[in-house]
């Protein structure tokens, strides 16, 4: 005993109190999920696994133009060389880059079976393909090479990784975002491109801008599910406290339906085209299924889907004595077709987790897009004055093309012609390698006339380039041209509507005639006759 306490004294134990060391521990383990993995970045609105996934296949070339590459050759580059977790976390969320039921606008462009809305599981990695989608490939990616972010060391050093991607769209907004931190947690819902593209315009032109104008360029969400919103509250609530809960329909319509072995009897039925955001289809029928069959539900004979690649198409047949609108009612009431859709817009600003309101997130990343602005025209404009002084040299050599032949000529050796051309020609050390590294071919007229017309652009984009960094109007002007381009290349209507509550119960008191259904549709799966 005496000589294990002389082994504790000499050695470099340090003597802490357990409670000490638990709280500390924690909270590294707290802001390591916080920061490395559940909550979005506000600049371009990833988590650090999708942040990776996307730079990774930039780098392997999957550019929409190129062939798919399997998900499990693109999962294993980003376990090797970016982030060293489960390859499965990785794949899912790959997964939900593709499916275009969970995302608005899909990052990824997929090829196999990447799910459904019925929650069908993806295929094995071994067997999908993916790349990256035309969206993803120009809104994230399509400046990283031109210094616009930072850059730091992977995990092990190895490689180099982007901080964040130079984003040109708030993907934050238009994908929404969720994840669970320790003690917080996100839930982000996604919207319309084209109406977040008005309302970052409308707030750089005027950055006073009222709320109440705001949201009408931003009535609210827009899921990629359609669906429809019935009581603006709980956007408003969202949008100016960084909190609120919106109530979300499946989108319903009364039919008349042929019905009967010879299909000469007629039925009212409620046809349902469109569900909630993340409800799904398969579970949501064996609930209503279940609840029918204990007595819960009343009035509802038949259930079943027949959807097809067409779109969604649930039928619920009703008894004849049935009403209508209070089936529905019990449907909204008891099964997941009416939900809430809790909003926390929590996201991580200059690494530190905070919840914000609509403006702050547009004003945040139109705040992001002139850092990133800048330092692609600051790269741009090295880039360009560099090359204006090796074609001046160039001119310069053929405007001297007698006395440049006769320095090479006389000179024993590379160095000396070298330091010749810069002495008696009055070259930079730049301009005079270029000179030696020069074809023959430079010599003819015609490449003469090329670069002077070379010259003459570059000096016009290096002015257009000055004023651009000088004046914070034009690069405004230049941040708002690029939002219009995108919004004309992706932007879409919307899909959720915005009514409110009495609005939508009146849909009901009209039936309509049942819709020819195509040749190609599925057969109808029935529940067990209720």
């Amino acid at each position: 005993m005496t000589k294990q306490l002389n082994l504790l004294e000499n050695s470099n134990v340090i003597p802490t109190a357990l409670h000490l060391e638990m709280q500390r521990s924690y909270l590294e383990y707290a802001m390591s999920v916080i920061v490395g993995r559940a909550l979005p970045d506000v600049r371009d609105g990833l988590k650090p696994v999708h942040r990776r996934i996307l730079y990774a296949m930039h780098e392997l070339g999957l550019t929409p133009d190129r062939p798919y590459r399997k998900c499990a050759r693109v999962v294993g580059d980003v376990l090797g060389k970016y982030h060293p977790h489960g390859d499965q976390a990785v794949y899912e969320a790959m997964v939900r880059l593709v499916q275009d039921f969970s995302t608005r606008y899909p990052l990824l462009d997929g090829h196999g079976n990447f799910g459904s809305v019925d929650n069908d599981p993806p295929a094995a990695m071994r067997y999908t393909e993916t790349r990256l989608s035309p969206v993803g490939a120009q809104a994230l990616l399509s400046e990283i090479g031109e210094a616009t972010v930072d850059f730091i060391d992977n995990f092990d050093s190895s490689q180099q990784e982007p901080v964040v991607l130079p984003a040109q769209l708030p993907v934050l907004l238009l994908n929404g975002c969720s994840g669970i931190a320790v003690g917080m947690a996100t839930n982000i819902p996604p919207h319309n491109l084209a109406e977040i593209v008005d309302g970052l315009i409308a707030l750089i032109d005027r950055p006073n801008l009222p709320d109440e104008k705001l949201w009408e360029l931003i009535p609210g969400p827009d899921f990629p599910t359609g669906g429809e919103i019935v009581a603006a509250e709980g956007i408003r609530d969202a949008y100016t406290t960084g909190r609120g809960s919106i109530p979300i329909r499946g989108i319903t319509k009364l039919e008349t339906i042929q019905v009967g072995r010879k299909k000469r009897g007629q039925r009212r039925a409620i046809v349902v085209s469109e569900l909630p955001y993340q409800v799904h289809k398969a579970a949501w029928i064996e609930k209503v299924a279940a609840l029918v069959n204990q007595g819960r539900i009343e009035g509802i004979s038949d259930i079943r889907d027949e959807s097809d690649r067409e779109g969604m198409r649930v039928v619920v047949e009703l008894k004849r004595d049935a009403q209508p609108s209070a089936v529905l009612q019990q449907l909204y009431k008891q099964t997941p077709l009416q939900t809430n859709f809790g909003a926390i817009l929590l996201t991580l600003v200059d690494g530190q987790p905070r919840q914000l309101t609509l403006r702050q997130l547009l004003e945040s990343f139109i705040s992001f897009r002139e850092q990133t602005l800048t330092r692609q025209y600051t790269y741009e404009q090295s880039q360009k004055e560099r090359r204006l002084h090796l074609v001046d040299g160039l001119l310069a050599s053929l405007n001297q093309l007698d006395a440049m032949i006769d320095i090479l000529r006389n000179a024993p050796d590379g160095t000396t012609a070298k330091l010749s051309l810069q002495n008696q020609l009055n070259l930079s050390e730049i301009q005079a390698d270029a000179i030696l590294a020069m074809p023959m071919r430079r010599l003819t007229g015609l490449e003469r006339e090329k670069l002077e017309t070379e010259g003459e652009e570059l000096s016009q984009r290096l002015e257009q380039l000055h004023q651009l960094l000088n004046d914070r109007r034009e690069l405004l002007k230049a941040l708002k041209k690029d939002l219009r381009s995108l919004k004309r290349k992706y932007g879409d209507p919307r899909r959720t509507i915005i009514n409110s509550i009495a609005s939508t119960e009146k849909k009901l008191e009209q039936p309509t005639a049942a819709q020819p259904r195509s040749k190609k549709s599925a057969q109808p799966q029935k529940t067990p006759d209720t």
